[in-house]
């Protein structure tokens, strides 16, 4: 059985272009969205490195500024260690010196032999020892046997007779080789109050050697002495040039990253508005030729329906007659078609008036005249709702260039939205006034339900609306005799608290 073709009606093609279009609309707010993200982080990118070089810059310098302050401890310390051993070596050659001559030869001449065992002897070493090294912060003065490595003497008394503690240093200097050892303990966290001091002691170990009358020394080896010098002090000083090179340089480090910050930070904010800036100039001017290809489609459409639909509602209106003489009680079916087709009718007219807006034909008005004579003709839904008014019309308002016509429309469709969300009554607020901007304002507040974020972006958008009748054209064409006007729409709203639209005009 052949199927047969589904009639096309104007109806049918109005509800086939509305829902052409937004689907459209969805599919473009889709591909907006994505051209968004890609714009916002193609323009951010070359920035977004820019901030990374900085901050690794950062880090790198403060990673040299510890290595330098490394580097300049290291190097103080061969400094100290240098001098220290030199002054050993001075004092090593001294103290070898005095004991050859006041002690070792004495006591050969007058015992036969040196033997420190004899208290005799040991206080006499002792005692010479203890005035070449008063006063010069000598840790300990101690000799080692050439023979064996043994202790002979120290001025540490629990050190003498104590065997095996030369080490290598002993082995060399037996050798004639004078050589020094550095012991170090601690180091920037040793400053804290918490920890430990830090602590540093220099070991030199010199040949003892027998003296010439000329004070030369000879090749025989007699011992080895072995001078222990404190070098906390030195090296705390050294540790602390450290921690304030750390100090500093962390400071200014710290400086540096915040000062960076701060101009990375103002970067990044006016680089990305100006993204966004060309991101809106882009989706205005899409939006633009967007709606010119929709504007020319609807215009053409609107235009074609328009003459059959009123040849439809005319033939419609003889029909009625006829059926109202011929078959008296079903004249409403032909009702039917002439209320269907005057419906139509509004609604091509409305696509029209968007698609073809007219420029306006300004004269002299009063706003509050054309704010009464909104609210008379809105008066009978006030009161079927159960609607509070309430006016605060301005009465020194001047005279302002408008159309009465199409500003009359633009309130109305503002108060009708309005009335149409409190159908369970509630409180409608008009006011008029002169702002800061020396501008007038005409002010229509709602106590409805409010909108969200989402609806206030799309709240202008063409075929938009969230209700089950209309074309969601009534606020996007309020929307372009306002800016026709050269003047500005604004709409706040709060869930569960109301919507308030406000309509600034210029008075000259």
């Amino acid at each position: 059985m052949k199927k047969r073709p589904v009639p096309v009606t104007p109806q049918s093609v109005v509800v086939a272009v509305f829902a052409m279009n937004k689907e459209a609309t969805r599919v473009a707010e889709e591909i907006k969205a994505r051209q968004k993200k890609k714009t916002l982080d193609a323009g951010l990118q070359p920035f977004t490195l820019v901030k990374y070089f900085t901050f690794s810059s950062l880090f790198f310098i403060l990673i040299f500024t510890l290595f330098l302050s490394w580097a300049i401890s290291n190097n103080a310390r061969k400094v100290m260690l240098k001098q220290s051993e030199e002054y050993s070596m001075v004092l090593a050659e001294n103290l070898n010196q005095q004991v050859f001559r006041r002690f070792v030869l004495p006591t050969v001449v007058r015992y036969g032999n040196i033997a420190l065992s004899h208290p005799e002897q040991f206080a006499n070493l002792d005692a010479i020892v203890r005035g070449v090294i008063q006063g010069m912060k000598i840790e300990s003065v101690t000799i080692y046997d050439s023979s064996i490595n043994i202790i002979s003497y120290s001025t540490i008394p629990e050190m003498v007779g104590r065997k095996n503690l030369g080490g290598p240093e002993y082995e060399f200097a037996l050798q004639g080789i004078a050589n020094s050892r550095l012991h170090y303990e601690g180091s920037v966290l040793n400053l804290l109050p918490v920890n430990q001091p830090p602590s540093c002691e220099l070991s030199s170990y010199i040949p003892f050697r027998q003296v010439r009358e000329t004070g030369e020394g000879t090749e025989a080896i007699m011992g080895v002495i072995e001078i222990a010098k404190d070098l906390s002090n030195e090296y705390t000083n050294i540790i602390r040039l450290q921690g304030s090179i750390i100090a500093v340089s962390s400071a200014v480090m710290m400086v540096l990253f915040l000062v960076l910050r701060m101009i990375v930070a103002r970067a990044g904010r006016i680089i990305e508005s100006r993204a966004l800036e060309r991101l809106r100039l882009e989706e205005k001017l899409n939006q633009a030729e967007r709606l010119a290809h929709l504007g020319t489609m609807v215009a053409t459409v609107s235009h074609e329906i328009k003459s059959p639909l009123g040849i439809v509602r005319s033939t419609a209106e003889i029909l009625e007659k006829r059926i109202l003489k011929v078959a008296p009680g079903n004249e409403h079916l032909a009702r039917i078609i002439v209320d269907e087709t005057s419906r139509l009718n509004d609604i091509v007219i409305e696509f029209l008036d968007f698609a073809r807006p007219q420029a306006p034909k300004l004269a002299m008005g009063d706003v509050n005249v054309l704010m009464e004579k909104v609210l008379n003709f809105a008066s009978p839904m006030i009161k079927e709702q159960n609607v509070e008014l309430e006016t605060d019309l301005a009465t020194d308002l001047p005279l302002i260039p408008i159309d009465d016509a199409q500003l009359y429309r633009a309130l109305l469709n503002i108060l009708i939205n309005g009335l149409q969300a409190m159908e369970q009554g509630g409180k409608l607020k008009v006011a008029t006034l002169i702002n800061s901007s020396e501008n007038l304002v005409i002010a229509i507040e709602d106590s409805g339900p409010g909108m969200d974020s989402d609806k206030l972006d799309k709240i202008f958008t063409p075929f938009f609306t969230d209700k089950h009748k209309g074309t969601g054209l009534g606020l996007a064409i309020t929307k372009n005799i306002v800016e026709s006007h050269n003047g500005a729409i604004h709409v706040e709203s709060t869930l569960n608290e109301g919507t308030t639209f406000s309509i600034e005009l210029p008075v000259k």
